[in-house]
């Protein structure tokens, strides 16, 4: 019907470089539906598409290792094994298919610890705090971007 419908906190909308709206907790939502993400931030203001940063669930993640006989005893385990992003990029492909192609979360970066209130990125009631997080990952969401320059 050519309306745009604000279903969110309106300061957390962003809008592409395509000059397409996203909504980035409706997208969270759905991709914290996956036992294995624990936390995620979509990312990608003024850029062509979204990313993500990710937490993963390590309990489920080490669990779907030891099923698939896949060694991951820590944490740096985890995030450097190719059978674990396989498994990530499916996950991502997956609840993807729940959104228009503009909003598809193109790349995506797994964070190797908890957000939390100590480390300043959550509140005191548990909301991210984007600002911060962009911060404090301004590097990986630049490499998100680099063949954009």
């Amino acid at each position: 019907d050519g309306f745009l419908k604000i279903t969110d906190r309106k300061k957390e909308i962003f809008k592409t470089s395509g000059g397409k709206y996203i909504i980035p907790q409706q997208m969270e939502n759905k991709f914290k539906e996956s036992m294995y993400i624990e936390q995620i931030m979509v990312v990608g203001e003024g850029h062509k598409h979204p990313a993500a940063l990710i937490v993963p669930d390590f309990e489920s993640v080490a669990e779907w290792c030891r099923l698939h006989h896949t060694e991951c005893k820590t944490r740096e385990d985890i995030l450097s094994s190719p059978a674990v992003r396989e498994k990530f990029d499916r996950e991502i492909e997956h609840y993807n298919e729940n959104f228009s192609q503009y909003e598809r979360v193109k790349k995506y970066a797994l964070l190797p610890q908890e957000w939390s209130v100590e480390g300043g990125e959550l509140t005191a009631k548990l909301s991210m705090k984007r600002r911060e997080i962009l911060a404090k990952y301004a590097d990986i969401i630049q490499d998100f971007y680099k063949e954009e320059d």
